[in-house]
């Protein structure tokens, strides 16, 4: 079955029901399907104790708050009542368990093969974001380790892994709260950090770091990290006094030109400096119950937990459309129009002010593009 539309939003996660509600407000037809049984697929699947970090007053969608009864970083369940609610307000509802399969030009449209049937329509915005798929590295001796190893995708919370030595594989703020959550459910958990890295307080003296990141939007990358570093080494400390390496440029920089974000602490240094979470380098290889790190230790583990991240994966998607991905299936556009005419992307760029609220902007954004058409 072949049906059309004036514009279809693949993704019903923050960044699709933002596209879809602009888009709607100012008139536009909308169909937006969505592979999963519900809304806010990766927030409902997310490990329990997952909170945003960014301030709930800045990670509102376009034309509705988050609610003032919510704490100012929201729990995972909020943020899902929340999408839910939004979700509740669209005139035409997503359609759930329909995934893309194929986009690719039809003559002057776009054609969308999905699992029930293919859609023709005018414009198409790919809104699945930077963590469609889980990405799980390997390592020698992998396949021979006898503990338990999950993605964190998969880590639901810390109670399982009572009493056992843990080690969580990488230094994002999912792998560090996650650590987080081992230690306070009784666990005895280690941080395996391949590389250098920058960390910055959740907030610095009450006040939300990702509001500083705004108010900083318009300087230039290194005079933002200048001014920030004399406070975050008041607030953080030396993390190289604690097995830790600092990268040679800040957090601002490492957000812009290398579209990374820094660790936004919210009390992992604090549990390293204690000695309550180990903080070891990056993984040599394997054996079946231990660990070998590049520094040459050797250490035995009962459970790994990969928090190596995710991937946007676009690339099979988009095979046929050539220009829009870098050679890893990330756009290289987003909130802004492509050089395929009907092609958008809402929701893959990485910013100081936070995801939610730069989700906010792309939609408007691309909402007045389409509709100005």
């Amino acid at each position: 079955m072949t049906t059309t539309a004036s514009t279809l939003i693949i993704g019903a996660s923050a960044a699709g029901l933002a596209v879809a509600r602009c888009l709607e407000e100012a008139g536009a037809d909308v169909m937006v399907i969505e592979q999963a049984a519900d809304v806010g697929a990766m927030w409902r699947g997310a490990y329990e104790r997952l909170h945003l970090h960014t301030p709930r007053g800045k990670s509102g969608l376009p034309f509705a708050p988050m609610p003032r009864s919510y704490p100012l970083y929201p729990s995972r369940q909020q943020v899902v009542a929340y999408l839910e609610s939004y979700a509740a307000r669209l005139k035409r509802p997503p359609l759930f368990g329909r995934r893309a399969l194929a986009l690719y030009r039809d003559g002057t449209r776009w054609r969308a093969a999905t699992s029930d049937g293919d859609i023709i329509v005018d414009n198409i915005v790919v809104a699945t974001g930077n963590t469609r798929v889980p990405y799980s590295p390997r390592w020698d001796g992998m396949d021979r380790f006898a503990g338990t190893m999950l993605h964190t995708s998969k880590y639901k919370t810390g109670a399982p892994f009572r009493g056992q030595r843990v080690l969580v594989v990488g230094f994002g703020n999912s792998a560090c709260e996650i650590a987080i959550d081992l230690h306070e459910s009784g666990a005895h958990p280690a941080l395996a950090v391949r590389g250098p890295v920058n960390v910055i307080p959740r907030d610095i003296f009450g006040i939300p770091v990702l509001s500083l990141g705004i108010l900083q939007r318009l300087l230039p990358a290194r005079v933002a990290d200048a001014i920030n570093a004399p406070i975050v080494n008041a607030v953080i400390g030396d993390i190289t006094r604690l097995g830790l390496r600092k990268l040679p440029y800040g957090a601002t920089t490492q957000i812009r030109e290398h579209a990374q974000v820094p660790l936004l602490d919210i009390g992992t240094i604090a549990l390293i400096r204690q000695g309550a979470i180990a903080a070891r380098s990056g993984i040599a290889r394997f054996t079946a119950d231990t660990v070998v790190f590049d520094d040459g230790t050797t250490e035995p583990y009962d459970a790994v937990i990969l928090g190596t991240g995710y991937r946007a994966a676009l690339g099979e998607l988009l095979a046929g459309v050539n220009g829009v991905l870098d050679v890893d299936g990330t756009p290289l556009t987003s909130g802004d129009a492509t050089i395929e005419p009907g092609l958008y992307f809402c929701g893959f760029r990485v910013v100081p002010g936070g995801s939610l609220r730069q989700i906010g902007l792309e939609a408007r954004r691309i909402a007045a593009l389409i509709t100005s058409n």
